[in-house]
């Protein structure tokens, strides 16, 4: 199993984190955090590196029945989905399962949000194009 979902998509960067961060909307998620790798790495390290983004997407319904499952699961929240740019110039969008993630965690309780929140995520990638 992997522990992402991923699509290679025909926008550009900036064009990608719209819509990604619309689909994110259309499934009850908003972006709580934002940090720009490319960035961090210049800043703090004086290294070049490729465009890539970490979105921390939260459904605020899926998170409240995880954390009333499993009260550290906020651990492993919010949900990140990156956009990058690939080595060839593409831009690449990629979600984490959290039903993989949450394997780790013994709570069967989690499993029926986790396969929700799943679902939904992929759904926001294959939306994309």
């Amino acid at each position: 199993m992997s522990y992402y979902f991923t699509k290679t998509v025909n926008d550009n960067f900036d064009q990608a984190i719209e819509k990604v961060t619309e689909e994110l909307k259309k499934e009850g998620f908003g972006i709580l955090t934002e940090i720009d790798v490319k960035e961090t790495f210049k800043k703090k390290l004086e290294k070049d590196f490729r465009k890539y983004r970490i979105l921390g997407a939260c459904n605020p319904n899926m998170a409240f029945e995880a954390i009333q499952a499993e009260s550290r699961i906020g651990t492993m929240l919010p949900c990140n989905v990156i956009v990058q740019e690939t080595e060839d110039g593409k831009v690449e969008v990629s979600a984490v399962d959290p039903v993989a993630s949450m394997q780790a965690v013994k709570n069967d309780s989690l499993a029926a949000t986790a396969k929700q929140v799943r679902e939904k995520l992929q759904k926001v990638i294959e939306n994309l194009n």
